[in-house]
């Protein structure tokens, strides 16, 4: 057996790695200890089961997630099942290959599109692939909803949205696209492309290649601060990503430049950039199914623990997992760290 551990903020998970006897397939069993620790602990438990069930898609980590609780123990431990990845991102050393980072920029953009959320913390440590390129999204315990009020801390820098860090309080889903764009140009030319040291260093990295932007945008921030932190820099003018990416094919630059917009209203949505023909030759229409719209009435909701127990049991009674479909798609790509 494989195991591996890492330490959240308010709980400790364990992640091990198992053979399943009866289909023979490596899968992945996550253990949380004390989810009912508290009521905040119940509905943050809540919270994750629901959005498991609700995130039915190949490109998100939990679309095969089955769940297992003991009822004697249930007040205790809880295990998350789901498909055993190869490694993340974070562990893929040097440049990739146009037709991998095409392959996984794409299948990226095809997890977001089936959301309602902002995640927040896409990162590649956040983006599991496997042996044959496919990729899913990790982690959805920070995702809110897109009208929810949000701070920048939850973020890791070198993948946050400009917007992120001039601290507006009413940003869109293109915080994520944003965060795309940094790791498929990372990909691209194999090393970090914001390496911010600070908050105030990022924000300078990123507008000494996207520009200083003018009065227009200036006008838009919120903070009185961050307007008067642009207006006091030198003027930066927009590099020329054909030389910052001498790597990347015209289409893909095209593709990086739309993304990399300071102005997330300029930015496209996972939907539009999808339409992008940087993806012509991978794009089928069942990879990106209209989104289901996910029920939150119960995010705002202040129950007693029993509550929340009676809740999370009840949706760890009726999973029913999703079944893998099959591509149309012939890959032969590979992925090594």
């Amino acid at each position: 057996m494989e195991v591996q551990a890492h330490f959240s903020r308010e709980e400790i998970n364990m992640t091990c790695h198992l053979l399943n006897p009866k289909t023979k397939e490596k899968v992945a069993i996550k253990k949380l200890h004390r989810p009912f620790q508290s009521e905040i602990f119940a509905k943050r438990a809540y919270r994750e089961l629901r959005l498991l069930k609700h995130m039915k898609h190949e490109n998100v980590s939990i679309s095969h997630l089955t769940q297992h609780t003991s009822p004697a123990s249930f007040n205790r431990l809880h295990y998350l099942v789901m498909p055993y990845m190869f490694t993340d991102l974070s562990k893929v050393r040097g440049h990739l290959s146009e037709d991998k980072v095409q392959f996984l920029v794409y299948q990226m953009l095809c997890g977001l599109r089936v959301t309602h959320f902002l995640l927040q913390d896409l990162k590649p440590g956040n983006l599991a692939v496997n042996q044959d390129c496919e990729l899913k999204i990790l982690d959805f315990g920070l995702a809110r909803g897109a009208d929810a009020e949000m701070t920048g801390y939850v973020v890791t820098r070198w993948y946050r949205a400009p917007e992120v860090i001039l601290n507006w309080m009413h940003y869109t889903q293109t915080v994520d696209i944003w965060s795309v764009g940094c790791i498929m140009a990372e990909m691209i030319n194999g090393r970090t492309l914001f390496k911010g040291k600070d908050y105030m260093d990022q924000l300078t990295q990123i507008l000494k290649v996207t520009g200083v932007p003018g009065p227009e945008f200036i006008q838009k921030l919120d903070s009185l601060e961050a307007k008067n932190y642009i207006k006091a820099l030198p003027h930066y003018p927009r590099k020329d990503f054909s030389t910052l990416f001498p790597r990347a094919s015209a289409k893909g630059i095209d593709l990086l430049e739309k993304m990399l917009v300071l102005d997330g209203d300029e930015r496209p949505t996972a939907e539009l950039a999808l339409e992008h023909p940087y993806f012509d030759s991978l794009r089928e229409p069942d990879d990106f199914p209209e989104p289901a719209t996910y029920d939150d009435s119960h995010d705002n909701a202040t129950l007693s623990l029993d509550e929340w127990k009676r809740l999370c049991f009840r949706e760890v009674k009726s999973f029913v997992p999703f079944p893998r479909r099959d591509s149309k798609r012939k890959n032969t790509l590979t992925m090594s760290p």
